[in-house]
């Protein structure tokens, strides 16, 4: 187990009035009976009746499920599938389950796999850019209305919610104190008290807090995010915390688990429903291509990383001529076995519910490539960007496919 801090000051923290600006440090006593006792309490420790989570890998599709049918999902051998939503006016329109994240998520439900929606609320970019909905207000009374019809069509459709998507890079600068604390709480306590009106603890749906990104700086670890982590260990409807690990290492990302797992009760959890080397291969795009692959397919060996990525997004490569690329980059072929290694440190923990990992190259990732673009198209499982499709039509496959398949559980 790869835990960096121990100790029973952050549940001391998190019982008392004036523990505002303590850190997390630990919490392996007992948690109080109202917490480990209650239905709801019961219902946050992840007990579906399918069964709860322990240690599961799963497919990510953020907003964007095109392509990733039932098909893709069985050639992965995969049984959980997560998405999130975006509850904003424009996204919700209409039928919420024809939302299309939503109602890939529901399908999957009817096919028998389990899922995670996480609900986002974008409020630093895009038309709903602009301060958070005060309490009280009317703002945010018409955002809870939009909560409750998703929460209508999910509750018991889902396996797991997750409140907030990532709160901290999807709210103002200027707002992440406090009163990002006190929007989420509010949205929590909301949400909660939606399920128990539905079925509580039997509705078959957990909640999480998430998600939470950049721990592995400790500029980001602020008073802000200790109060969410005491929330979460407080609160005993909640089944834990999401985080994002996108990191440039294994041990940056382990700087996330030593930070977040102590301040988990005994009951709750993790997920890490998004996590990459995306920092990492960022840091290389401008990196000349590997001399070998370009004399083998008569590239200027002049060329960028960058820009041979963009030739395969502009014209799709041949799976060989892709494994080559991969295989003939060092810094990407010696981490060719991120994923397997990843995953046994988070599962070395004994707190994780769930993780998923990028399933396809979604359109965003592809658009308006250049040089400074995040390489979010390397993560993902398919390859069906930067791979042509093969005669038999199947679709292009990463580097991770196969690692992917052999990390399955029956959880």
């Amino acid at each position: 187990m790869i835990l960096g801090v121990t100790g029973s000051a952050f549940l001391a923290a998190a019982c008392s009035p004036s523990s505002k600006d303590a850190k997390p440090s630990g919490a392996k006593a007992s948690p109080s009976k109202s917490a480990s006792e209650s239905v709801e309490g019961k219902a946050a420790a992840g007990k579906t009746p399918s069964g709860a989570p322990d240690g599961a890998l799963g497919v990510n599709f953020n907003e964007d499920p095109a392509g990733l049918g039932a098909a893709q999902l069985q050639a992965l051998s995969a049984t959980w599938v997560r998405g999130f939503v975006p509850v904003t006016p424009g996204d919700l329109d209409g039928d919420v389950t024809q939302q299309r994240a939503v109602k890939a998520l529901l399908t999957a439900h009817g096919d028998g796999r389990r899922t995670i929606l996480s609900l986002k609320f974008p409020y630093s970019l895009g038309p709903t850019k602009g301060p958070l909905p005060a309490p009280g207000s009317a703002q945010l009374k018409d955002l809870l209305a939009l909560v409750d019809r998703v929460l209508a069509a999910v509750i018991g459709k889902v396996d797991i919610l997750t409140i907030g998507n990532e709160p901290f890079l999807e709210t103002l600068n200027e707002e992440r104190d406090n009163t990002l604390n006190v929007f989420y709480e509010n949205l929590a306590r909301h949400v909660i008290d939606y399920r128990k009106r539905h079925g509580g603890a039997n509705s078959g749906t957990s909640l999480y807090m998430g998600a939470l990104n950049n721990l592995d700086d400790p500029a980001a670890r602020t008073p802000a995010t200790e109060r969410w982590l005491r929330f979460v260990h407080k609160t005993p409807e909640l089944a834990g915390v999401d985080i994002h690990p996108h990191v440039t290492s294994l041990q940056s990302a382990a700087k996330y688990i030593n930070y977040v797992v102590p301040t988990l009760r005994p009951d709750q959890k993790f997920l890490a429903t998004e996590f990459s080397l995306v920092q990492f291969w960022k840091g290389h795009m401008h990196d000349p291509v590997s001399p070998t692959f370009a004399k083998r397919y008569n590239v200027d060996p002049g060329r960028k990383v960058w820009q041979v990525v963009g030739d395969a997004i502009a014209q799709p490569f041949p799976q060989e001529k892709w494994n080559d690329f991969i295989s003939m980059t060092q810094w990407l072929d010696t981490h060719r076995n991120y994923l397997t290694a990843q995953m046994k440190a988070f599962r070395d923990t004994g707190k994780l519910a769930v993780s998923t990992y990028g399933g396809m190259q979604i359109a965003s990732m592809a658009s308006e490539w250049g040089a400074d673009k995040t390489p979010w198209i390397l993560n993902p499982l398919y390859a069906n960007r930067t791979v042509r499709p093969g005669e038999d039509g199947t679709l292009g496959r990463s580097v991770w496919f196969d690692q992917f398949k052999a990390l399955q559980q029956n959880t």
